[in-house]
This record gives structure tokens, C-alpha cells and sequence, in this order.
């Protein structure tokens, strides 16, 4: 059997990068809103600092859009998205996409619901093997509770390989 030792903090394997996408180097990000505390950065840099905030924070309440404009056609293996809530219960759903450019139809990776509990499931981890080929554009779309409108999104780590 092969195994590796997984550091619970970063989610990655000790030891190996697992090839993850340098970002903030390749790509463009929009969002539809952020919290200037918690600005999208923090969720997609690798960035590590005494200071330094873990996640992105929807600036407001609802339906929120994070979305990945590649500067060069990408293949991803991998796709590994951390949420956390420890605030309060609520049953987020997210869906996961991409398209090969941006006015071309986009193609639905996964959709997912996660019901959050503070006290009991925290933190829902997602961590996809996938082998899709000229990705020009991925886009992550979080309703961050299906029966309150006034819940705020979050997005605590998204690597891509």
C-alpha cells in the first residue's frame, strides 16, 4: 500500500507540492463581492504569515460567484476546495465549472450541498481528480445557505493542479 503523510493545516501532502497552479501568477479572479479582511487571496495564495488571514469573505449576503479567467489554456488533474463555518448551522450548496473560453457554454464539474455545524462539521473538505483539457475559465458559484437568504459565503483554501 503507498501512503503519505497529509499536514492537516495546508491539506497537502508533506513533503510535495502536488503541482498546484501558481494563481496569482497565471490567472485573473473576479468576484462578486469580498470582505476587505478576508479578501480572495487568502483563499487561493499559498502565502504564509504571522498576520495572515485563511480565507475569503463574501462582502455581503447570498449567492456569490468566484471566477478564474486562465491567461493560457490549462489541463487540471486536481481541484481541492476547503470551506469552514464556525459560526453558525446552515446547508450550503456550491457548483463547480468551467468553460474553455469565456463566452462558450460552461460545463458543470460538481454541484455539492454541505450542512455546517459548528460544534459538529465545522469544515467540509473537497478534493476531486479530474482530467480536463484546455481550461480557459473556472468558476465557482457558492449559495451559502439554500433556505436563508442572508447568510454570508466563505471559501477557506482552492488549489488547483
Amino acid at each position: 500500500m503507498r501512503k503519505s503523510r497529509v499536514d492537516s493545516v495546508t491539506l497537502e501532502p508533506a513533503g510535495e507540492d502536488e503541482g498546484w497552479l501558481d494563481l496569482e501568477k497565471i490567472a485573473q479572479v473576479a468576484v462578486t463581492s469580498e470582505d476587505p479582511n478576508y479578501p480572495i487571496e487568502a483563499a487561493l495564495t499559498r502565502r504564509a504569515s504571522a498576520e495572515a488571514v485563511e480565507g475569503w469573505r463574501a462582502g455581503g449576503p447570498g449567492e456569490q460567484s468566484i471566477r478564474l479567467v486562465f491567461d493560457a489554456p490549462q489541463r487540471i488533474r486536481r481541484i481541492l476546495l476547503r470551506f469552514e463555518e464556525t459560526e453558525c448551522e446552515r446547508t450550503q450548496e456550491f457548483s463547480l465549472r468551467w468553460r474553455p473560453e469565456m463566452n462558450e457554454r460552461a460545463q458543470e464539474i460538481v454541484r455539492q450541498q454541505w450542512n455546517f455545524s459548528p460544534v459538529g462539521a465545522p469544515t467540509e473538505i473537497e478534493d476531486y481528480k479530474v482530467n480536463i483539457e484546455n481550461v480557459g475559465v473556472m468558476e465557482l458559484i457558492i449559495n451559502p445557505d439554500i433556505s436563508q437568504p442572508d447568510c454570508i459565503a466563505t471559501l477557506a483554501q482552492w488549489r488547483i493542479a
